[in-house]
């Protein structure tokens, strides 16, 4: 009875644990670095394919009597190519580093047309794609609400991926903005309403369009809603 009673204890144990308790093959040892990256490094909604690279078959392995944990040494992110330890915890257990070759897939923001320095990105700038972003060495954008207010810092192609290196710094006016008008003419302010037709931060360079004449002038942004017409 005592020994039936302790069959069924193990047997327990062993379906509560994701991994083996005695990894004494490189396969399981490979099985273990892929099923830790699965569990702790993917990314909700994502898709991870994860491949780990053959190990030497001549390398042997002790028993090992409590269950193998694993890492990314010095918690590095996660790229195309991780080497994930995998470790056997006890006094002078093994430790093994398995490379892995990551894919994951998750959507993110792409443009869908050309695009210029100091442009907004609005809905109609770009849709969203399902892209492997591990390989994505610049980072990405994953929503529109991550770029709200900002301009691009240079000209894009469509089809790109975004990405924040990508991005300028706030937008103080946008394209089709009311703007107020500012010239200083013998040390008097003159102020007309106009309509931004670019848009950037505070020290941009602009084109605006005079409300009343239709005239089109170069202007400064100075701060929001506010530009400075150039001689």
């Amino acid at each position: 009875m005592i020994r039936r009673l302790a069959l069924a204890i193990a047997a327990l144990a062993s379906l509560a644990c994701p991994f083996v308790a005695a990894a004494t093959s490189v396969d399981q040892v490979r099985d273990i670095a892929v099923a830790w990256l699965r569990q702790n490094r993917t990314l909700p909604g994502a898709r991870m394919e994860a491949d780990a690279v053959a190990l030497d078959s001549r390398l042997r392995l002790a028993d090992c009597p409590m269950t193998p944990d694993a890492s990314l040494p010095g918690n590095r992110a996660l790229g195309a190519r991780v080497s994930v330890t995998v470790h056997c915890p006890v006094p002078g257990g093994w430790t093994v580093r398995v490379p892995v070759r990551v894919k994951l897939f998750t959507p993110v923001l792409v443009t869908s047309r050309p695009l210029t320095r100091g442009d907004g990105i609005g809905a109609a700038d770009v849709h969203s794609e399902e892209r492997d972003v591990a390989s994505l060495a610049y980072g990405y954008i994953a929503a529109l609400d991550q770029v709200e207010g900002r301009a691009l810092a240079r000209p894009i192609n469509a089809g790109t991926v975004l990405t924040p290196g990508m991005l300028a710094g706030r937008q103080a006016v946008r394209v089709g903005d009311a703007v107020s008008m500012e010239a200083t003419v013998d040390g008097v302010t003159i102020r007309a309403d106009g309509v931004a037709m670019g848009a950037g931060d505070a020290g941009a360079r602009v084109k605006v369009r005079n409300a009343s004449s239709g005239r089109i002038v170069d202007a400064v942004i100075s701060g929001p809603g506010v530009v400075a017409v150039l001689p």
